[in-house]
């Protein structure tokens, strides 16, 4: 069912790089894998004991997906659809066929999309909604006003909203209910409403001729204009329009910041430390944001051209976070993605816009090693934390080992690059980052190399990666740079092994 990843593409990944080819093959399987996951949701719904979900809420995720299926065959948001489209989508299309949407039998998903269904079912946070369904559905039943059943009821009325933004951007009239979530009804990429009324409220939405209209009991109609591609605008103060990028090539699309999604928050757990808080931005953070935008694409180009085309492939939109206090200032930031958001960047607000595409570089990283993990089994390690990586002070699992040390050879390359660009005003900036990230790279791949968990294609990568690290020699930093930064190595060696090195491996080094 899915691609079998071709021997020059796991080298190109390997040098954390991605001809055009390679990246669409990723992007194609995350796509497919997308697909797959919303038709889980319906099965598990469809599976689910009456006191998880109910009859109803089963009736109405089988329109939801009617609606789904429909908007995904119309060809442009321009297309005329047929007089049968234009009666109340709960009337009409509860007896489609809820299993005709593409990849619920197929695997076959496009590169590119042909329409904008497919364009908004990919919005990177619909993967986290789906997930959250996911564990609701599968949870042992409880009381319906319980805290997780509250959140699966929540859930499932938010695929209402997913199925109305993608039928509004298809150009299918409807009418439908929807539910708003404590006072605000979150249409994913168009905006947000804030209802009248807090807690859970209903709101009435036709759509029509380009426009929604969102009608709530003891409050005015507020009417809502469509733009092309994401957005939408409204008179009304109840609307918060979506915001969006400016595309990073000219080329390219706008680039949605979404400040608005609830499934934007980073999960608990230690991988993502103490980044949780989403940032909702107000007019001086989106114009610090712009800034820093506004250079990103000649930044990203000045540390080689690949780093442009990888943002542009992989880079779907950008989640504000804010900046946790420990951060400090100057070039300082925190940044993230998420395994189940593919194409999705979490960061607070950039100082500058070097830093803005360090950050591109290094978590895009993350997700390109993420994606071929679902493709390739690089290696069968358990997930014992004992390794020793420089850029932490605990020790680390070998999966954790190798995503750190794939994203510190992209930037060691990355500002390697940069150094070599005359005449940039931070060039001296520039080789001491990639003389650190050098050093902090070869103290991590002797364990890596090592390791008798790497399956056949697993070695073959990770010594790619080594070739590419020592490949980095032909154009040295400056010998003061090398020696700070083996040093700070090893330093923070030595204060690993103080505190953890019962855990260190032989094959450390």
């Amino acid at each position: 069912m899915f691609p079998v990843v071709p021997e020059q593409a796991l080298l190109e990944l390997a040098r954390t790089e991605g001809g055009p080819d390679t990246l669409a093959l990723l992007v194609r399987d995350q796509d497919t894998r997308r697909l797959l996951l919303l038709r889980a949701v319906l099965d598990a719904a469809e599976a689910a004991e009456r006191s998880v979900c109910t009859t109803a809420q089963k009736a109405r995720l089988r329109e939801d997906w009617a609606l789904l299926t429909e908007a995904d065959r119309m060809p442009a948001a321009d297309a005329t659809p047929d007089p049968g489209h234009r009666r109340g989508h709960a009337a009409t299309r509860g007896d489609r066929d809820r299993r005709a949407l593409p990849g619920a039998g197929s695997a076959q998903a496009p590169a590119s999309f042909a329409n904008p269904a497919r364009a908004r079912l990919f919005h990177p946070l619909t993967g986290p909604w789906a997930r959250s369904c996911l564990r609701g559905l599968d949870a042992a039943p409880g009381p319906a006003e319980s805290e997780r059943g509250l959140r699966l009821r929540r859930d499932l009325a938010h695929f209402s909203a997913i199925a109305a933004v993608v039928a509004a951007g298809a150009g299918i009239p409807f009418s439908t209910r929807l539910t708003a979530r404590a006072g605000v009804l979150a249409l994913p990429s168009l905006g947000a409403l804030h209802t009248a009324r807090s807690g859970d409220v209903p709101v009435d939405v036709t759509c029509a001729d380009g426009r929604l209209v969102l009608r709530q009991a003891d409050a005015p109609d507020v009417t809502v204009h469509l733009e092309s591609g994401a957005g939408a605008w409204s008179g009304a103060l109840a609307w918060t329009p979506a915001h969006a990028l400016p595309g990073l090539t000219p080329a390219a699309p706008p680039l949605p910041l979404d400040d608005l999604d609830p499934y934007r928050e980073l999960p608990p757990g230690p991988r993502h430390g103490n980044l949780r808080t989403p940032l909702a931005l107000d007019d001086a953070e989106r114009k610090r944001w712009l800034q820093a935008w506004s250079g990103t694409a000649l930044a990203l180009r000045s540390g080689g051209a690949q780093r442009l085309a990888e943002a542009g492939a992989l880079l779907r939109c950008l989640v504000p976070l804010e900046t946790p206090p420990d951060v400090g200032t100057g070039r300082g930031s925190c940044s993230a993605t998420r395994r189940e958001a593919f194409g999705g960047l979490l960061s607070s607000t950039p100082p500058d816009s070097v830093t803005l595409a360090a950050t591109l570089v290094h978590e895009l990283q993350h997700a390109k090693l993420a994606a071929l993990g679902d493709l390739v089994t690089l290696h069968r390690a358990g997930p014992a934390a004992r390794y020793f990586a420089p850029w932490r002070t605990d020790p680390r699992p070998y999966d954790g080992l190798l995503q750190g040390t794939y994203s510190h050879l992209a930037m060691a390359a990355f500002y390697q690059r940069r150094a070599l660009v005359g005449g940039l005003p931070d060039r001296d900036w520039a080789w001491a980052q990639h003389a650190r990230y050098r050093a902090q790279v070869g103290a991590a791949l002797p364990a890596l190399v090592g390791s008798p968990d790497l399956t056949v294609r697993g070695r073959r990568f990770v010594d790619e990666m080594a070739a590419a690290h020592d490949r980095m020699a032909d154009h040295p930093a400056p010998r003061g740079h090398v020696a700070r930064a083996q040093a700070y190595v090893a330093s923070a060696r030595a204060l690993w092994n103080q505190r953890h090195g019962s855990a260190l491996p032989p094959s450390n080094g």
